[in-house]
């Protein structure tokens, strides 16, 4: 299925850590999340290891809410949040 990234998406992730290939990286494998208003999210975890605001993490969890239009997944927002996982108790 097409993909398209929102600048407003691409924005948000830029001033909170992401990039456009974890995006994708997601939406093709990450795992699904519920969220509200009839869209859609998924989120992966990524290995971090540096520095964000002058605190040192070892992961980020990225999240991406998007809906499904005519074929096209078309982002809406992305969260990220910084951290450690244990990702078999995740969700």
């Amino acid at each position: 299925m097409k993909i398209r990234i929102e600048p407003h998406t691409l924005v948000r992730a830029l001033e909170r850590g992401a990039n456009e290939a974890e995006i994708i990286d997601i939406l093709e494998n990450g795992e699904e999340i519920p969220v509200k208003r009839d869209r859609l999210g998924k989120f992966k975890v990524f290995d971090f290891m540096n520095y964000r605001n002058n605190k040192y993490y070892e992961q980020k969890r990225i999240e991406v809410i998007y809906t499904i239009e005519t074929n096209e997944i078309v982002t809406i927002t992305i969260y990220v949040f910084y951290g450690k996982w244990n990702l078999k108790n995740e969700n």
